[in-house]
């Protein structure tokens, strides 16, 4: 039987409302939380889920 995890937010800690299993890959995955109602992109290999980082959009001139 595989080790199921629930994907806590890297924001507040909490429980989402996704679980993940131990041989599960994900990249560039859109997590929303519930409770604080945050969205964040994170990559999950081996139930360690990472943030990723995106540069703001910068304004172009003319």
């Amino acid at each position: 039987m595989k080790c199921t995890e629930w994907i806590l937010c890297p924001i507040c800690k909490n429980k989402t409302r996704n679980k993940i299993r131990d041989d599960s890959e994900l990249k560039n995955f859109p997590l929303y939380c519930p409770k604080c109602k945050n969205e964040s992109l994170i990559n999950v290999r081996q139930l360690q889920a990472t943030i990723i980082k995106e540069p703001d959009a910068k304004t172009q001139s003319r």
